[in-house]
Formats: structure tokens, C-alpha cells, sequence
């Protein structure tokens, strides 16, 4: 998939200045895909690292040395304790002074029911749904069969996007994009308003689409239910009407991992899961105006003294993250953890203004609005940020 940023915006400072000693070519222009972000700029960079990755390495606990939950004394003095399961051998355990949590929402995605919780029978037809924007190379998996897209946010209208390019080829080709949303609102995004032109683009292209025939779309269809009909899976809604598709495509957001948490102490937004310090300015449900101001040690910093949730992971289920956030994060966060107070407190980014406001929109055929407007005036962009479309 293709990211709606360009090279400069997708590199961080602090990594570059490593690889330039090191004889790396910064790329300077277009905008890559995610595998040439990775061999280009991540795969160097932690080549460069060294031992200091462990690939194949998963977390399952982060807690205090001979500490649980409920233990106060002297609790702060003591290291963490990381519980790694490695690819291959036994499980070990690292102490550490500090933890930084940036292991983002990509292996938790939302499921397609509409509460928030996997529709009866989702589970069961598991193996004919995806939740990842799938590899459209594979055109044999979806020409001349039916796709239902379900979700509203850019992953969902990338699919949507090249979906429509197979159908305009193939008329067999047919797409639905079911939204759980009574009305369209601001699905198409901000258009030229964006300030990451190529994320603009993709509402504009999903809109010529739709308005073409190309795409059928449909609102107000939540979940509650998902049947087989053989090898193809049907989708009951909430008010009873079905959709019948050979494949489905579920792209309705990601969310925090906090089950390798439970022995530390957070604070966390009760609707976001994000840390509570920085909730109200991602809330999709407040705003969208991409007016979100870039956060720092102090506002990621929870009640465990020295433990940070950064990247994707701090803004819990709001979908607006952007990778360039999540390199001044880092680096205010290792600022305080080097004591210099000072440029932990030093905002170095502005972020794009999305082009949309108002929040979320309307949710409901009542009218009800998942939040209302937001919008500031505008403000000199002395940054960009970015984020895979």
C-alpha cells in the first residue's frame, strides 16, 4: 500500500542523523509504499542498531520487580520487569529502569459487530472475513465477485478505491461499502482542504466512485450478526436487512493491547484508552480537525513512575495517529529520561490539518452527532506528519 506522505515527512530526525554516518541515502522525493518504507529507511535503521533488536520477540508481561499491582512500598525503586516469549526457546525475563510501550493497535483490530464486540457467528466464519486491507494483486480473489467493505476511515476507502479500479475493468467485479453511520457526512474526508494532499485525494476518488456506480454504498448497516451461506458469508444488520458477499473486507479501526498491562498502574481515558492527558484532543468524537497539538513526555507520562505509552498505542482507538507524532513523542520522552527537562518541554511539530470538522458527524437518522465543531483558525504548519493510506 502506498503512503499519502511523502519521503521527508516519514523519516525522523534522530534516525537519519544515525544513518548518515553510516553512508545512507536519505530519499528525498515520491511517496512510498510500505514495503519501501521498510527497505529503505527501517530496515537500515535497525541494521544499525544491532542486537539492540530482537526480532520474533513478544511481550507478554511488564510489571515490578517482586511487586504486583497492589504493592506500594518502595514500589518506584524498583526496575520492571519485562516478560519476553521469544520465536524460539524458553521465556525470559529483562529488567529494566524505564519502559517505553510503542507496540501500536496493528494486532488488535476491531471486529465488524456493531458494539464494539464480535457479531454472533463472526468467530465461527472467521476464515472467510479479512481485517487487513488485502493484497489486491491477487486479482483472482476478487474479480468477478462481490466485496463488502466495512468501516469508514482511510483504510477502508483505500480498499474501496482500488476495489472500484477492478470493477471498472470487470463489470462482474461489485462493491458494497457498508457503513454503520445513517448519513455519509464527512466519510470523503477533507478533499482539497487536506493538507496532506494525497490523503485528500483518496476521499475526492472514493466520492467519483461511488457517484459513478462503481460502488454501491450503503449506511446505517451495523452488524449484529454473521451467517454462512456455504462458502459465502452473509451479513445480518441491527434492523434486519442482509448483504450476501463472496468476500468481506473488515477495516472499522484498531485498538490498544493493555491485557500485558494489567500489573501496572495507567491512566487512561475511559472512551479512548489513551492516556488521559491527551484523550480530549484525539477524540475523534470532539473533533477532526487535524488540529491536535503534538504531545510530549509530560502528557504521555501514567502513574508508574517511568513508564510511557507512545506512538499509535497513545492514542488508543482514535484513528488520526500520524507517524511523525509518534518521532516527537519519542523524542521528548528520551529527553526526560536523559534529565533535560527543557527539550522534554520543547514542541518541534505542528501537525496537517485533515481539512475536517465537526467531529465525527452524524451517527444517526435522529440527527445525533458523535460530536460537534472544533475547529480553530488556522495556524502556520511548520511540520507534516504522516500515516499509510
Amino acid at each position: 500500500m502506498r503512503l499519502f506522505s511523502e519521503w521527508p515527512e516519514l523519516i525522523d530526525a534522530a534516525g537519519a542523523r544515525l544513518l548518515d554516518g553510516l553512508g545512507w541515502q536519505a530519499p528525498t522525493t515520491g511517496y512510498p509504499t510500505g514495503a519501501q518504507w521498510i527497505e529503505k529507511y527501517l530496515a537500515p535503521l535497525a541494521a544499525a542498531l544491532g542486537d539492540r533488536v530482537r526480532f520474533g520477540a513478544r511481550v507478554t508481561g511488564v510489571s515490578r520487580l517482586g511487586r504486583d499491582r497492589l504493592v506500594d512500598a518502595g514500589r518506584g525503586d524498583q526496575p520492571f520487569t519485562v516478560h519476553v516469549s521469544p520465536a524460539q526457546g524458553e521465556e525470559y525475563r529483562l529488567q529494566a529502569r524505564a519502559v517505553i510501550d510503542a507496540s501500536g493497535t496493528w494486532s488488535t483490530p476491531n471486529p465488524a459487530g456493531a458494539d464494539g464486540l464480535p457479531a454472533i457467528g463472526e468467530a465461527a466464519s472467521a476464515d472467510l472475513l479479512s481485517y487487513r486491507i488485502p493484497d489486491f494483486r491477487d486479482r483472482a480473489g476478487f474479480a468477478g465477485k462481490h466485496t463488502v467493505v466495512i468501516g469508514s476511515g482511510h483504510s477502508a476507502v483505500t480498499a474501496v478505491l482500488a476495489l472500484a479500479r477492478m470493477a471498472r475493468r470487470d463489470p462482474s467485479t461489485t462493491v458494497t461499502w457498508a457503513l454503520r453511520r445513517a448519513a455519509v457526512g464527512n466519510t470523503f474526508g477533507g478533499g482539497d482542504a487536506d493538507e496532506l494532499p494525497a490523503r485528500g485525494a483518496l476521499g475526492i476518488k472514493a466520492k467519483e466512485h461511488v457517484d459513478a456506480g462503481l460502488v454501491s454504498l450503503v449506511t446505517g448497516f451495523r452488524v449484529e450478526r454473521v451467517t454462512r451461506d456455504g462458502e459465502r458469508p452473509v451479513l445480518v444488520a441491527e434492523d434486519g436487512r442482509t448483504l450476501m458477499a463472496d468476500r468481506v473486507v473488515v477495516l472499522t479501526g484498531f485498538r490498544p493491547d493493555l491485557s500485558f498491562l494489567s500489573e501496572l498502574r495507567l491512566e487512561l481515558d475511559p472512551t479512548l484508552q489513551a492516556p488521559v492527558r491527551i484523550a480530549a484532543e484525539v477524540d475523534p468524537n470532539v473533533h477532526s480537525c487535524g488540529s491536535v497539538a503534538a504531545t510530549g513526555a509530560a502528557d504521555l507520562a501514567q502513574p508508574e513512575p517511568d513508564f510511557y505509552l507512545v506512538g499509535a498505542k497513545s492514542y488508543g482507538r482514535a484513528p488520526t495517529f500520524l507517524a511523525l507524532t509518534g518521532y516527537e513523542q519519542v523524542r521528548s520522552v528520551a529527553a526526560e529520561m536523559a534529565g533535560d527537562r527543557e527539550a522534554a518541554r520543547r514542541v518541534e511539530l505542528v501537525l496537517p490539518d485533515t481539512g475536517v470538522c465537526g467531529g465525527a458527524g452524524l451517527f444517526d437518522a435522529s440527527g445525533a452527532s458523535l460530536g460537534g465543531a472544533c475547529c480553530a483558525p488556522p495556524v502556520l504548519q511548520i511540520g507534516r506528519a504522516s500515516a499509510p493510506g
